[in-house]
């Protein structure tokens, strides 16, 4: 396939991978800057195209690489790694959705019940909460990977147990 005829082939795709952008996105800015960035790396990767296969799946395919690399990159970015656990519960405080003082106390509460967890514990459960996924953290602290979902598991568990009766 000649390379005008991949271009002229993408673009008459275009409305279709708006529509997938946007049910990816939910966002119509979003969306038609994720039809932006597939496209241009559509043609930057023409190359790689199999002429026997399915244009449309190959491009669409492409779109949701790019907003899963996209999303992962933008959420690990917003995560601000602090080295202390003061900065890490103070950061839990902050990121209570109420202003009230009944949500800075139930934030409080919680970090103060965090810093009580032994530092395999915690150090678990705040890679955790960060959005790290389990491999990740194994990786990172040179467990198994049971090790760290038990370890998830039980603090979670000690939570729901301390603040069972706080709403």
């Amino acid at each position: 396939m000649s390379s005008t005829e991949f271009n002229r082939r993408l673009l008459s795709l275009q409305s279709n991978m708006l529509n997938f952008a946007y049910m990816l996105t939910s966002n119509q800015e979003d969306a038609r800057d994720l039809l932006q960035e597939t496209t241009l790396r559509a043609m930057e990767n023409e190359d790689k195209f199999a002429e026997d296969s399915n244009l449309k799946g190959w491009v669409l395919t492409l779109m949701r690489n790019i907003f899963i690399n996209d999303y992962r990159h933008s959420f690990k970015s917003k995560i601000q790694v602090e080295a202390t656990d003061d900065a890490f519960l103070s950061a839990l405080a902050r990121a209570e959705m109420s202003d009230s003082p009944e949500g800075v106390y139930g934030a409080n509460e919680i970090a103060k019940a965090i810093s009580e967890f032994s530092d395999a514990y915690r150090e678990t459960f705040r890679m955790h909460v960060q959005g790290y996924k389990y491999e990740e953290i194994a990786e990172a602290l040179q467990q198994p990977i049971g090790t760290i979902k038990s370890r998830i598991f039980f603090a979670r568990k000690k939570l729901q147990e301390r603040f069972a009766d706080y709403k």
